[in-house]
């Protein structure tokens, strides 16, 4: 049995009884962690993949220590520009051990899934009719917008005759 869960954003591959040390999270040593986003379950009989994740399945551990990992080096060189820069880093952790893998209990999740698509069902004409109040006044901005757009044209054929007239003029100073 197994379970493949993400937590701070990565995922870890988890058995009953596993200690795994995940990125640092805000809880103290000895309290209880449930785990809500389940990836995908195995029992040993079938794969259960969530799409994306199960609701159907509780992993619960308990948090046993807070620590930090091996320091690695970070070491910068530039040849030949006299650039080097040495810098340590120690990534902090928080270690979990897994207490169990169970099956949620269908029935209530059941109910509760039920419950929610009538709320739902309520909520869609009362959006619906809200965006057909807000159409009409859309068009009269579209409208009012049509109307400046219509004079401008207007100006600027009138300004390319006056242009075409002075190039003339000056070819005909320059003949004589």
């Amino acid at each position: 049995m197994y379970a493949i869960i993400q937590i701070a954003g990565k995922q870890f591959k988890v058995k009953p009884g596993m200690v795994l040390n995940v990125p640092t999270l805000d809880v103290e040593p000895g309290k209880k962690v449930n785990v809500e986003r389940v990836l995908a379950y195995s029992d040993g009989k079938g794969l259960e993949v969530g799409t994306p994740e199960l609701t159907n399945v509780d992993i619960d551990g308990t948090v046993v220590a807070h620590g930090r990992a091996k320091k690695i080096i970070v070491f910068k060189k530039k040849r030949r520009k006299g650039y080097q820069k040495k810098q340590g880093h120690r990534q902090g952790y928080t270690q979990i051990k897994v207490e169990g893998i169970a099956p949620a209990k269908p029935a209530a999740k059941k109910k509760a899934a039920t419950a929610k698509p009538e709320a739902k069902a309520d909520a869609k004409p009362a959006a619906k009719k809200a965006p057909a109040a807000k159409k009409p006044a859309a068009k009269k901005t579209t409208a009012a917008k049509k109307a400046p757009a219509a004079k401008k044209p207007v100006a600027k054929k009138t300004a390319p005759k006056k242009a075409a007239a002075k190039p003339a003029a000056d070819k005909a100073d320059k003949g004589e």
